[in-house]
């Protein structure tokens, strides 16, 4: 046996939740509460998402099935530690026993804490790590409305730690909801420019779970084809927002990638991002879209030949580049995707110091994604990557 089929047989488990993918699926929240013999929902969103009708919708479905429930719209971007246990203190209170969760990944990883906290008796910072989680939480029922962050579908959990001033990485299947309802309708509310800090977020899962010392042939799969999806049709969902046609194909893109990085995990990329959006409350996906191509840069040698297919799904013609312009052309192609898709290119244009790299470096290198990136990176590695893209 070869070392390539040894490594294509080794022992790996996978894990997704029930979802179901499609335009109104949203309206199918209430009978799903049915399903889970729901006494009481605690409904968790977010400001803008009750803006944009999303939250209504959900409620309508509620209403309909005649499930009570309780509205708790206290999150904010990055989901802080004390908005977790604000959201446990209202579950406990109105005695919620079903956890509905409609937004992007902020309402969503609030959710998810609010499940394990309040199952556990536990401070949500207590679970930081991998499989912490002791008991269970309630089900969970979520409802992505961006097409990105794929926390519907990953056993990842991330919470802003507001001491530290740091992002923590709860991983466990616990933490997996029970079903997403995935309906790309709901992305057509987003901005162009959250639109495309999703879609490159999205990007970014799919390249680390490839490129991943974990990533197996099933995740390789479901990367490479969101790559695929990603390079068709960001460009149109951020310039045409209401081409429904790029809209299903990015939140498709967006499914996949979670499939692929919640079981195969990430890299150098999300630990540097979890960083920078613990320190100063920065978009996580555009922190993701600012580092890719540098981390790519610093990666390239250590895992060429998956590179090299990264490369080919982006739709470059890497025969023609034969003797060592793979890695140029490739950073570069994630440089034109991120620049035509209208975010910035220097971490500065964040209003990051440099001073704080220093620190940002060592948070970066404790970060659990960093187990899976395919080079070994000391902090100086992670402060020079830092530093390029300043």
């Amino acid at each position: 046996m070869n070392a390539d089929t040894a490594s294509q047989l080794e022992m790996r488990k996978f894990v997704a939740p029930e979802f179901v993918f499609g335009a109104g699926v949203i309206e199918l929240a209430g009978q799903y509460a049915i399903n889970y013999n729901a006494r009481k929902i605690l409904l968790v969103t977010d400001p803008g998402v009750k803006r944009a009708g999303w939250t209504g919708a959900v409620e309508q479905s509620l209403k309909k099935a005649d499930i009570p429930y309780v509205v708790f719209d206290c999150v904010t971007p990055n989901p802080k530690d004390y908005e977790v246990m604000e959201g446990v203190q209202v579950y406990r209170k109105e005695q919620c026993d079903v956890i509905v969760a409609v937004g992007g990944g902020s309402p969503m990883d609030c959710a998810k804490g609010i499940g394990i906290s309040s199952s556990n008796a536990m401070h949500v910072l207590s679970f930081e790590g991998v499989d912490q989680v002791p008991v269970p939480g309630p089900p969970l029922i979520f409802i992505p409305t961006t097409a990105g962050t794929a926390a519907d579908i990953s056993q990842f959990d991330i919470i802003t730690d507001t001491v530290r001033k740091v992002k923590i990485a709860i991983v466990s299947k616990l933490v997996i909801p029970d079903v997403s309802l995935i309906d790309p309708c709901t992305t057509i509310t987003m901005d162009r420019h959250m639109t495309a800090a999703t879609g490159m977020d999205a990007l970014t899962h799919a390249v680390e779970a490839y490129v991943s010392n974990a990533s197996s042939p099933v995740t390789d799969l479901f990367a490479l084809d969101a790559i695929r999806l990603i390079r068709k049709h960001l460009l149109d969902a951020v310039e045409q927002p209401t081409n429904m046609s790029a809209r299903e194909n990015m939140m498709l893109a967006s499914l996949f990638a979670g499939l692929a990085f919640s079981n195969a995990s990430l890299g150098m990329v999300h630990a540097m991002a979890h960083s920078l959006g613990g320190l100063l409350d920065l978009p996580h996906g555009e922190c993701n879209a600012i580092l890719l191509e540098h981390v790519v840069d610093f990666n390239f040698n250590a895992a060429a030949e998956r590179y090299v297919d990264v490369a080919r799904a982006l739709g470059l013609n890497t025969e023609s580049l034969a003797g060592g312009g793979e890695k140029d052309a490739l950073v570069q192609s994630i440089s034109d995707l991120r620049e035509n898709a209208g975010i910035r290119p220097r971490l500065r244009d964040l209003n990051l110091q440099r001073e704080d790299i220093p620190a940002l470096a060592e948070n970066a290198f404790n970060d659990p994604c960093l187990a899976t990136n395919p080079r070994v990176a000391s902090v100086e590695d992670i402060q020079g990557c830092y530093e390029r893209a300043y």
